[in-house]
């Protein structure tokens, strides 16, 4: 751990203008979302990363520059409250530019580290083991097929959303295909009668050895890991791994066993040969894009001196 953190101070008028253009991005994807949980209405694709992430949105609002960043100036003065923020001391102020007794706060890098010191090595072994592993593009999706897999005999009902092939035609694809599933927040969903099929065995315990990069619930879960480490991270950040998720979900859905034209998301059919094709183009440019995330995260996270992804 480097003895002397290095700051640079974000001008006032500049990181008002991240603030800003944060909530302005962030409320593009939770003011609808709030607007239909007030109204009691769901939707299958664009509730998702609101209610099956524990991020909520008003936490995902609050925008943070990130470590290192030293934020100055009367709207600094209600962060010096905010959880694992610090004010910086004179000498501090001195060595960015600002006068002794200058209101400045910055992120508060040892006492996060004692809270989330757990939540940072996960993360990072996640991370690490991921990239570097060979990504796997031949799941097509059938983790939600076997969500559902005999639905009938276990009483699962979705209760807004029709199987696109009916039960019966939805059980054929799940025996008619290979089922090797990585990811174990979606294994643990199957049917009783779809786990032994799926050729691996995820659990909690071995997750750290079997994520691969192909994985669309892997790649979603960038987000989950940038988020989990705020402040630490830049919100900037944070939001384009949420936007990735976004898109993966939407694509996630659209081959999954459900009907969602009337939602505006046509089914990519990966019963047949063509839906398969689309499917791994589909995977193979998210991949890319986790990829460079990853890259960004590691990154962004070396001033907390916790994780070498090189």
């Amino acid at each position: 751990m480097p003895a002397v953190e290095q700051l640079s101070l974000l001008a006032a008028g500049a990181w008002s203008e991240r603030e800003d253009a944060h909530a302005r991005r962030v409320r593009r994807y939770a003011d609808p979302y709030l607007a239909r949980r007030s109204a009691g209405r769901k939707h299958p694709v664009e509730d998702f990363l609101f209610t099956y992430y524990t991020q909520k949105p008003g936490q995902l609002l609050r925008w943070h520059p990130g470590a290192g960043v030293v934020l100055s100036g009367e709207p600094a003065v209600a962060r010096t409250g905010w959880k694992h923020y610090r004010r910086l001391d004179d000498g501090e102020l001195a060595l960015v530019g600002l006068r002794p007794g200058s209101v400045a706060v910055t992120f508060d890098r040892g006492k996060f580290l004692a809270d989330r010191h757990e939540a940072v090595t996960f993360a990072g072994i996640i991370l690490r083991g991921t990239a570097a592993r060979p990504a796997q593009f031949g799941c097509f999706g059938l983790h939600e097929w076997a969500m559902v897999y005999r639905q009938d005999k276990f009483d699962l009902r979705h209760e807004y959303l029709k199987l696109r092939l009916g039960s019966a035609g939805t059980d054929q694809v799940v025996e008619d295909n290979r089922i090797r599933c990585s990811h174990f927040d979606a294994f643990r969903f199957y049917t009783p009668d779809a786990v032994p099929r799926n050729e691996l065995a995820p659990t909690r315990e071995n997750q750290r050895h079997l994520e691969q990069p192909g994985c669309l619930h892997a790649n979603m879960d960038l987000y989950k890991w940038a988020y989990k480490l705020l402040p630490a991270l830049p919100s900037e950040l944070v939001m384009d791994c949420f936007e990735l998720s976004w898109r993966i979900r939407a694509m996630d859905m659209q081959a999954s066993p459900y009907d969602l034209e009337e939602w505006g998301y046509p089914a990519i059919r990966i019963e047949t040969p063509d839906g398969k094709a689309a499917y791994v183009e589909h995977q193979r440019s998210f991949a890319a894009e986790a990829a460079a995330l990853r890259s960004r995260l590691a990154h962004a996270l070396a001033p907390l001196g916790t994780l070498d992804m090189q």
